[in-house]
C-alpha cells in the first residue's frame, strides 16, 4: 500500500457509495458505530456540480473523516473543475467507474467508462491534477461477461495515477443480480501495487470473511448490508480485529435505529420529503421478522409521523 492512502486507510472496511442511499444521515448513523471506517458519498455527477455548488450530499461533519467524495462523468474539464472543489472536503476522491444504471451509462459515465479506458485514464489525470489527495476508482469486473478487461483497467488506472481500488464482483450487464464473483477479484489484486478493495455481497460478518479470503483483497467495501443495520460495518471491523463477534441488533434495537434515521432524515429534508425518503430503508430493518410484507406495506403508505412511529413501537410490544 501506498504510505498516504495506508494512513488514511485505518480501517479495512469502508461504506460502499450508493445513490440516493449514503447520504449525511446514513454516513452519520454508520460513523456512530465505527469511528475508522472510510465513509464515501453517494455520487456527486460532475455536470451537477458545475451548476450547483451546495448540495446536501456534500454535507459532513468534522468526525466523519476519513471521507471519499465520489464524483462521475466523462469530461475532463468538468471532472477536473469538481475534483478541485472538493479538495477542500474530500480525503479520497473517488470517480465513479461502475454504476450500471441505464441513464448513467447511456451518458457515457459509470460503467460505460470500462469500454473506453483510454478516456477513463484521461479522467484519472484531470483529477489527480485538481487534488493534492489521492484519488481513486470503482469499477466492476467488466461491462458484459464476455469483457472481463478488469485487471488491465486495473493497471492501466494504476498507470494513470489512481492509488486505491474498489471494485464491484458482478459484471455491468448484471446490474445487482446473481451474486458477486469474489474469486476473480483476487486476479486484480495479486497485478496491482495499490490497495484494492472487494464489493458486493458482504451483508455479514460471515459473508465478510469469504469476501476476503476468496479475494484476498486488501479490505471489503460494505454497501446494501448497512441499509437495515447501521452497525454492520463496525461489527465486522471489531471481529477482524479481535476476533470478538457483535451479534446483530435486536429487533427493539432496530425500531431505535429507524425511529432515529426517521429524525434525522426529517431534520435534514423536512417532515414530507423526509418521511418518503426513509421508505426506502424499512424493507431491509424488517426483513425477516414474522408479517414483515404486512408491516412494510403500512410503513410505506404512511404520511403521519406520530402514526409511523407507533406502528414502530408496536412492533416491540
Amino acid at each position: 500500500m501506498q504510505s498516504r492512502v495506508l494512513t488514511l486507510l485505518k480501517s479495512c472496511v469502508s461504506l460502499a457509495p450508493m445513490a440516493g442511499i449514503t447520504d449525511y444521515v446514513l454516513r452519520s448513523m454508520v460513523r456512530k458505530y465505527s469511528k475508522t471506517c472510510l465513509l464515501t458519498t453517494e455520487m456527486i455527477s460532475s455536470e451537477f456540480l458545475a451548476q450547483v455548488k451546495e448540495t446536501d450530499i456534500l454535507k459532513r461533519d468534522d468526525d466523519h473523516s476519513p471521507i471519499s467524495y465520489q464524483i462521475s462523468g466523462h469530461k475532463p474539464d468538468l471532472m477536473y473543475a469538481a475534483a478541485k472543489f472538493l479538495n477542500s472536503r474530500a480525503d479520497i476522491i473517488d470517480i465513479n467507474m461502475g454504476c450500471p444504471v441505464n441513464k448513467v451509462v447511456k451518458g457515457q459515465d459509470g460503467a460505460a467508462l470500462m469500454r473506453n479506458p483510454d478516456l477513463a485514464a484521461e479522467l484519472v489525470n484531470a483529477v489527480k491534477s485538481a487534488t493534492n489527495k489521492p484519488v481513486s476508482v470503482k469499477f466492476r469486473l467488466g461491462y458484459t461477461f464476455d469483457e472481463l478487461n478488469y485487471v488491465e483497467f486495473g493497471q492501466k488506472m494504476q498507470q494513470a495515477g489512481a492509488e486505491f481500488i474498489t471494485i464491484h464482483g458482478r459484471t455491468r450487464s448484471q446490474l445487482y443480480s446473481g451474486e458477486a464473483n469474489w474469486k476473480l477479484i483476487k486476479d486484480l489484486k495479486h497485478n496491482v501495487d495499490i490497495p484494492v478493495f472487494a464489493n458486493g455481497d458482504v451483508v455479514s460478518i460471515e459473508s465478510a470473511i469469504q469476501c476476503l479470503e476468496q479475494s484476498e483483497a486488501d479490505g471489503i467495501a460494505v454497501g446494501r448490508g448497512v441499509m437495515g443495520d447501521p452497525s454492520l460495518i463496525h461489527r465486522i471491523e471489531t471481529y477482524l480485529r479481535s476476533g470478538k463477534i457483535i451479534p446483530p441488533p435486536t429487533l427493539g434495537e432496530k425500531v431505535e435505529m429507524m425511529k432515529l434515521h426517521l429524525d434525522e432524515e426529517i431534520a435534514l429534508r423536512g417532515e414530507n420529503v423526509g418521511i418518503k425518503f426513509v421508505r426506502k430503508f424499512y424493507p431491509y430493518y424488517i426483513s425477516g421478522i414474522k408479517n414483515a410484507a404486512k408491516i412494510r406495506g403500512i410503513l410505506v403508505r404512511e404520511e403521519n409521523y406520530e402514526k409511523i412511529i407507533s406502528t414502530l413501537d408496536s412492533l416491540v410490544c
